[in-house]
């Protein structure tokens, strides 16, 4: 009797918990929140400097990207040596190869369209040491991309990689045929291959390593990338650039705060939102916030290749769309077998892969299988042009 007491009371209190849960609403914020992004580095090695700059949108606006066009942007020294970006279209600003001298210390001067002036602090220019290897481990999770490097002088510790990614990938049909633009279909020219093309992409995740708590500045197989075994990047052929940043303390705590703010946040163990404070500052309005870190480095870059051979044969690609198979069969214009035939008009969201053999002595088939285009028009997510470096 008591144990049916408990239960009894115990459900009460379940249910009376229950009642009183409410849904949450929060407001949605009401300031503008059109603050300054800045995103790139000060290059002092043999390459261009470029600056992305846009403003923040809202989370309930359908734009997603809001460029900052026609500012005024240079790279200063403390030698009051100045170098002028242009702008290169869609919010970004490059200059030309500068060769920097690495024993100054650099910032960058905006002026945006509005007048307002932004600063970064001075920041000195690091050398970025070589990177050793960038390799790959077979896991149960996919292929894994890693990279090695270290500093003989222990003096980098702290260390930002991006990348590029490029693949070789085939349409999950090949289209034989393509329209003729009147009633019949032609066999594709190489011209008109639309089956095999190359695919892209740049890392979006923020990738950060360190080796302050080493005895040596040494960086060992630390994951960049992580590809899943069913991804159509290892189809046939995978390859990624990797470049790679020195970085002050600094910089790094800016970038792992970054990391935990963007990527790491969701359930109630993860760390909880922390304030942003880069090294850019509104010196018209000081209390606008910015948001950005600049550093001033040069950049070390390698390239790798995949091919499908040196993954597991077990691992298969998984064609990101239903892809069924249909007829379009040829038929009489006027009901008799003695006269001309014509094709059913073939929907533009088809394209026909095969013929259908017509089963006697005309080599004309008796039609085409076709497939929704998004399953045999590779163009639609990639190129049939061969990237340059492609190898």
């Amino acid at each position: 009797m008591r144990n049916v007491s408990y239960m009894m009371l115990l459900f009460a209190v379940v249910v009376f918990a229950m009642g009183c849960t409410k849904p949450y609403n929060p407001k949605v914020i009401s300031t503008s929140g059109n603050y300054l992004v800045v995103e790139g580095i000060i290059n002092t090695g043999n390459d261009s400097t470029t600056i992305k700059l846009s403003r923040t949108v809202k989370l309930y606006n359908s734009t997603t990207t809001n460029p900052e066009l026609n500012a005024v942007i240079a790279i200063q020294d403390d030698q009051n040596q100045s170098y002028p970006l242009k702008s290169i279209g869609n919010g970004y600003y490059s200059s030309a190869v500068l060769s920097l001298d690495n024993t100054r210390k650099y910032r960058l001067s905006i002026t945006t369209s509005d007048g307002k002036i932004y600063l970064s602090d001075y920041v000195p220019a690091l050398v970025t040491p070589a990177i050793d290897s960038v390799g790959f481990n077979i896991t149960n999770n996919g292929l894994q991309i890693y990279v090695n490097t270290h500093n003989p002088q222990n003096n980098t510790r702290y260390y930002r990689w991006d990348y590029t990614e490029t693949w070789q990938f085939n349409a999950r049909y090949q289209s034989e045929y393509i329209s003729n633009g009147v009633d019949d279909m032609v066999l594709r020219t190489e011209a008109q291959q639309i089956y095999q093309c190359y695919g892209n992409d740049i890392s979006t995740n923020i990738v950060l390593g360190s080796s302050a708590k080493l005895a040596q500045d040494v960086i060992y197989q630390a994951p960049i990338n992580l590809i899943p075994q069913n991804s159509e990047k290892i189809e046939t052929r995978y390859s990624i650039l990797v470049k790679q940043y020195a970085m002050t303390q600094d910089g790094y705590n800016y970038y792992q705060l970054l990391k935990s703010n963007t990527e790491q946040l969701g359930s109630i163990f993860d760390a909880q939102p922390s304030q942003l404070t880069g090294n850019i500052h509104c010196t018209t309005d000081v209390n606008l916030p910015v948001i950005g870190y600049i550093t001033a480095n040069t950049v070390q870059q390698k390239r790798i290749y995949v091919n499908n051979s040196q993954v597991p044969s077990t691992w298969l690609a998984k064609y990101p769309y239903d892809c069924e198979i249909d007829s379009v069969l040829y038929v009489d214009k006027q009901g008799r077998n003695d006269v001309l035939l014509d094709l059913v008009p073939l929907p533009s969201s088809l394209l026909a892969i095969h013929g259908i053999p017509s089963g006697g002595p005309s080599p004309k088939p008796l039609g085409y299988t076709a497939v929704d285009s998004d399953c045999a028009d590779c163009t639609l997510r990639g190129t049939v042009t061969k990237p340059s470096f492609w190898q």
